[in-house]
């Protein structure tokens, strides 16, 4: 997915850095699944799920298992490979 992709979606900040917690919610709602699924996939409070939403940045167990319940990898985002951030093209 190229950048002008993320920047609509709003997974890229203005300072190019991605906004982990939007793309998780971004990828739940196209899933169409709720707040309150994940957070029982989780054994989370709903708020808890509403904060990782929120959060720039995500601890690397808790992405792994996110990934693992909406069968997404998050971390393919952060590919330096095929991020125009990290191209000198």
């Amino acid at each position: 997915m190229g950048k002008s992709a993320f920047l609509f979606l709003g997974y890229i900040d203005m300072d190019n850095s991605i906004h982990i917690g939007k793309a998780i919610q971004a990828k739940l709602k196209e899933q169409g699944r709720t707040v309150k699924w994940m957070s029982e996939k989780l054994c989370y409070e709903r708020t808890n799920v509403y904060s990782i939403f929120r959060r720039k940045s995500i601890d690397t167990d808790l992405l792994y298992r996110i990934s693992i319940i909406l069968e997404y990898d998050f971390f393919e985002l952060y590919d330096c490979k095929n991020s125009k951030q990290f191209r000198r093209d």
